[in-house]
C-alpha cells in the first residue's frame, strides 16, 4: 500500500511547486522567529524576499551539528517553549548535546512520515509490530510508535534490551514486523540458537533497521538467518528521528519525502552539488516544522541519490544506503576508511561471524597501524593453527585489497567482541592526535 498516494506519487513540476512555496514559508519563518537564523541570514545578506523558488535554496547558507551545539538548548528552536510539546536529545562525543523540540504540529507530522516508513516497508493496518528500538531521550522508539498509532497497527513496545525477553515476545505475541538496529536483530539470533528456537519459524516476515550503517552483506546475513524481509529506515534527531526515508520492498533505495525534507548531495569538500548517482553529503531542509527548522543541514552522512520513478510507483527521490559518515570515517595513512567497507569484506568470506571491531593506534614515531578484530565460527577457532592463520592472511589479503593499506588481523572467539542493545561499537581509535 501507498499511505499518501498524493504526496508520494506527485509529478515533478507539481512537487516542485511545493517545495517553492514551502521554502518561501520557512524561510520566512525562521528569519522571523530564531534570533539565530536571523543573524545568520543576515551575514549573508540574504533576506526571505530573495527567496523565490526551490532552485534558490543555494543561496541559504549551511547549518551544521555546531550551530546547534553553540546555540544550546534553545537557542535554534523557531517557537516559544510554550508551543514545544515533546523534547529529545541526541548525545554526542563532546560538547554539547543536540537538543531536538517538537511542536504539536511537528508530533503530528512524524506520525504522517512514520505512518509511510511502514507501508513502504510492507507494513498493512491491524498488523503486529515489536518495536526493540530505545525509548526515551532517543528518539527510535517513539518515533514508531507514534506511526503505527497513524497506521493502525498492533503495538508492542519492547524498547531495547532484555533479549531473552524480546525472544519470548515474539515466539508468544507472533508479531509480524520488528524494528530495530540491524546488529541487535543479529544478536538476538545469536541468543535465540542459544534458547534452541527455530529462527525459520520467527513470526518476523518484515525488519526495519536503521540508526547505524549496515551493508548489503549483513542484509542477506539478516535475511536468511531469520527468513524475513530486511529494510533500511533512515533517519537523524537533528531533523526529525526515523521517517525522513525508507526502502519500499524493491530494495532500490531508500526514498525521502522530498515534500517536507528537501535533500541535496554535495562534495563535502568543496559544498558544491554533486551529479545525480555521485557520493556525497546528504544536505537537508525541513520545510514544514516549527519547532526546531533547519535550513541547508549538513548531515554528515554519505549517500548518492537519483529521482527516476520507482517500481513501487512512488516518484520521491531515492539515497542509497548510507555508505558512511564523513564523522566516522577513519583516516589512516591519508587513506579514507569507513567500517562498513570492511563489513562487506568480512561477511563474504566463508567462517566469519558478522561481529568485528577495528583499533586504530599510532606509537610514537611511527605511522598509525590498523587492526581488525575478527569473530569466526567456533569450529573454525578449534580447528588447527594452521587453518586459522591461513583465515587469517585471507582476511587481510581481502581487506588490503579493498583499501589499499597494511592491516593487522587478528581472530577470536565467538562472543569475545562486547554485544550491544544498540548501536554496535564498531572502531575504538587509540590514536593521540
Amino acid at each position: 500500500m501507498i499511505w499518501n498516494e498524493e504526496m508520494e506519487c506527485m509529478g515533478s513540476e507539481d512537487l516542485k511547486n511545493i517545495q517553492s512555496e514551502r521554502l518561501r514559508q520557512i524561510v520566512d519563518y525562521v528569519y522571523n522567529n530564531c534570533q539565530a537564523y536571523k543573524n545568520k541570514l543576515n551575514a549573508c545578506g540574504i533576506s526571505p524576499r530573495k527567496i523565490k523558488t526551490i532552485c534558490d535554496i543555494n543561496k541559504l547558507p549551511f547549518t551544521t551539528k555546531e550551530d546547534l551545539r553553540d546555540a544550546y538548548p534553545f537557542g535554534l528552536f523557531s517557537t516559544a517553549s510554550k508551543n514545544i510539546t515533546e523534547i529529545h536529545v541526541s548525545s554526542g562525543t563532546t560538547g554539547n548535546p543536540t537538543v531536538v523540540g517538537y511542536t504539536k504540529e511537528d508530533l503530528e507530522l512524524w506520525s504522517e512520515v512514520m505512518a509511510r516508513v511502514l507501508a513502504l516497508s510492507g507494513a498493512e493496518p491491524k498488523d503486529k509490530i515489536q518495536i526493540a528500538y530505545g525509548y526515551g531521550l532517543f528518539t527510535g522508539g517513539l518515533g514508531f510508535h507514534y506511526g503505527s498509532l497513524k497506521m493502525g497497527l498492533t503495538i508492542i513496545p519492547a524498547s531495547s534490551g532484555q533479549t531473552k525477553r524480546q525472544l519470548k515476545m515474539m515466539h508468544d505475541f507472533k508479531p509480524r514486523i520488528l524494528a530495530c538496529t540491524p546488529s541487535y536483530c543479529l544478536y538476538m539470533a545469536e541468543e535465540a540458537r542459544e534458547m534452541k528456537l527455530d529462527l525459520k519459524k520467527s513470526s518476523w516476515e518484515i525488519g526495519i533497521f536503521g540508526a547505524e550503517p549496515w551493508s548489503e552483506s549483513m542484509r542477506k546475513e539478516i535475511e536468511s538467518t531469520w527468513d524475513m524481509l530486511a529494510t533500511d529506515v533512515y533517519g537523524l534527531s537533528e531533523i526529525i528521528g526515523p521517517g525522513v526515508a525508507q526502502e519500499c520492498q524493491h530494495k532500490k533505495g531508500l526514498h525521502i519525502f522530498s515534500d517536507v525534507f528537501y535533500p541535496e548531495v554535495i562534495n563535502p569538500k568543496t559544498a558544491k552539488p554533486v551529479r545525480d548517482g555521485e557520493d556525497g553529503e546528504l544536505v537537508i531542509t525541513t520545510l514544514t516544522k516549527q519547532g526546531l527548522a533547519l535550513l541547508r543541514y549538513r548531515t554528515r552522512d554519505i549517500v548518492s541519490i537519483k529521482y527516476q520513478r520507482c517500481r513501487c510507483g512512488r516518484t520521491s527521490p531515492r539515497i542509497s544506503k548510507i555508505r558512511g559518515r564523513t564523522d566516522d570515517m577513519i583516516i589512516i595513512r591519508g587513506i579514507n576508511v569507513f567500517p562498513s567497507q570492511i563489513e562487506h569484506v568480512l561477511l563474504g568470506i566463508e567462517g566469519t561471524k558478522p561481529h568485528y571491531q577495528l583499533v586504530v593506534d599510532r606509537k610514537a614515531g611511527e605511522l598509525d597501524e590498523l587492526e581488525v578484530l575478527v569473530e569466526v565460527e567456533e569450529k573454525i577457532f578449534s580447528d588447527e593453527v594452521k587453518a586459522l592463520r591461513n583465515l587469517e592472511e585471507k582476511i587481510r589479503k581481502e581487506i588490503e585489497s579493498t583499501l589499499g593499506i597494511f592491516v593487522k588481523v587478528k581472530l577470536v572467539e565467538p562472543r569475545f567482541i562486547e554485544r550491544s542493545e544498540g548501536k554496535a561499537k564498531r572502531v575504538i581509535d587509540k590514536r593521540i592526535i
